[in-house]
């Protein structure tokens, strides 16, 4: 890349970063008045936090991260950013942004919440080229259902990790960035890489109000809508023949929340309900902090953020290999620790 069209990236990315941090911030300062009076979350037997604290800031990350993309855009000519395929993106961010607020709010059924959320879902996997392939052997209509599936847990496993002060942040910076440095590369369309860079700096101007301890969360409305982008994301990665990076940048949200899920259904627990069971939570009840927990899991993303980013840059079979079996025996070592506990 000539040095002229790198310094002219790195100004634009900056540039974008920086906007939606300003927004998203600013956001939250005008509305958490109005979410402390009608989305007050009150801690109960399942809650991390302590004393009522609101939510739906989540609100102000879509919102920056949705206007810095198009802010992107405007001074971007030429970017593919205002297609039919972007705007049924965001309709469904936005749709499953919706149901989110509806939740935290007055809860939503089971049923009618999956409903719609598979309808968002299914509305992004149906904006994707038809090129696109992931799973190159499956048949075309085969791969889009299984994506659309993967991609309701995805949404939900976002949602159901968020359990923490700074959890979500320490998860979505490291891959938005990761995911932003592999579109400069090559390996995201330039409206993947626009989005990922959005959303880093809107979660980036959250991230203040999220610190231990805590005076705003994300709530569904942020949590649902950031697992939907970041999963389209990881299908546009994988669909650019970097599988192993898609899997290898959420590989201990997804580790953590499925083998949750799996060891719930053999107890015969019911799953849609809020427990405390997850790895992250049975860590600080085993004696963690909550800043020790999301500091080790921070450092893992980023360890995971390197060997993705190693596979896109130098992409074989065998380093392939061997970064997932890295990877998983980290998110491995992070798992047993968050189990046993301080001893």
């Amino acid at each position: 890349m000539p040095a002229e069209l790198a310094t002219s990236l790195l100004l634009r990315s900056a540039a974008t970063v920086t906007f939606a941090a300003l927004l998203s911030a600013l956001l939250i300062v005008v509305l958490r008045p109005l979410l402390v009076r009608y989305a007050l979350a009150r801690p109960n037997a399942r809650s991390s936090h302590r004393i009522p604290t609101p939510q739906g800031g989540g609100i102000a990350v879509i919102a920056a991260t949705i206007g810095a993309f198009y802010a992107a855009a405007h001074f971007s000519p030429g970017l593919p950013l205002f297609t039919g395929p972007m705007l049924t993106t965001f309709a469904a961010v936005i749709l499953v942004a919706g149901v989110g607020a509806a939740d935290d709010i007055r809860s939503v059924a089971v049923v009618p919440r999956l409903l719609l959320q598979t309808l968002a879902v299914a509305l992004v996997i149906y904006a994707l080229p038809d090129e696109l392939r992931v799973v190159t052997f499956l048949p075309w209509w085969v791969e889009r259902v299984l994506l659309v599936l993967g991609g309701v847990w995805f949404v939900n496993l976002v949602n159901f990790m968020d359990g923490l002060d700074w959890m979500t942040v320490a998860e979505v910076v490291p891959l938005a960035a990761a995911l932003a440095l592999m579109g400069a590369a090559g390996a995201l369309p330039p409206e993947g890489l626009v989005a990922a860079l959005a959303l880093c700096g809107a979660m980036i101007g959250f991230a203040y109000f999220n610190r231990p301890v805590a005076v705003l969360f994300l709530g569904d409305v942020g949590s649902l809508p950031i697992g939907l982008i970041l999963g389209w994301l990881l299908v546009l990665l994988a669909g650019r023949g970097h599988l192993a990076a898609a899997v290898l940048l959420p590989l201990y949200y997804l580790a953590d929340a499925t083998i949750t899920l799996i060891r719930r259904l053999v107890r015969k627990e019911p799953i849609w309900q809020a427990h405390r069971t997850h790895f992250y939570q049975r860590a600080t009840t085993g004696g963690f902090s909550v800043t020790e927990v999301v500091a080790r899991v921070f450092l893992v993303n980023v360890v995971l953020c390197a060997l993705a980013l190693a596979t896109v840059i130098a992409p074989s079979r065998a380093g392939n290999i061997v970064a997932l079996l890295l990877g998983a025996a980290l998110v491995g070592w992070l798992l047993l620790t968050f189990a046993r506990g301080k001893k």
